[in-house]
């Protein structure tokens, strides 16, 4: 049985929330108001930091974004594209247009990285698309 099948009838919130090493993630989910979106809408391909992810960011940043709703909604919805990109799919597709409106830059000379970010677990199942554990929290372009 494949790593994470279980999550298979899980909406994307509720398999991050279930994974234990999303609870950062899922705290600005909560934040940012998104968690209706990502149990109920799709599908959608999610690249989810990791908490890892969140803790390389610079002190404060992160309860910076939490008062930051507007900011904090923009940085979630730039790691979250309409459809479901399968790993495989990013072979062909050297970029994705974001639910904020950006592109994400796709490279897959070397593994998988999105932007700045290495893709550590690929192919997460949801009901609602599918995850990409990441190893970086993503920015938009200013």
């Amino acid at each position: 049985m494949p790593l994470f099948s279980r999550f298979r009838e899980k909406s994307i919130f509720q398999t991050v929330a279930d994974a234990g090493n999303f609870n950062s993630l899922v705290k600005a989910i909560r934040a940012a108001g998104l968690e209706e979106p990502l149990r109920d809408e799709g599908p959608y391909t999610f690249f989810a930091p990791t908490d890892e992810a969140f803790n390389k960011l610079p002190k404060g940043t992160v309860d910076s974004l939490i008062n930051d709703k507007e900011k904090l909604v923009a940085v979630l919805t730039y790691h979250i594209v309409p459809g479901k990109l399968m790993a495989v799919d990013t072979i062909r597709n050297h970029s994705a247009r974001t639910v904020q409106g950006a592109v994400l830059h796709i490279d897959t000379c070397d593994g998988v990285k999105v932007n700045q970010a290495i893709v550590v677990h690929a192919d997460i199942p949801a009901r609602n698309g599918i995850i990409h554990a990441i190893d970086a929290v993503l920015l938009p372009p200013v």
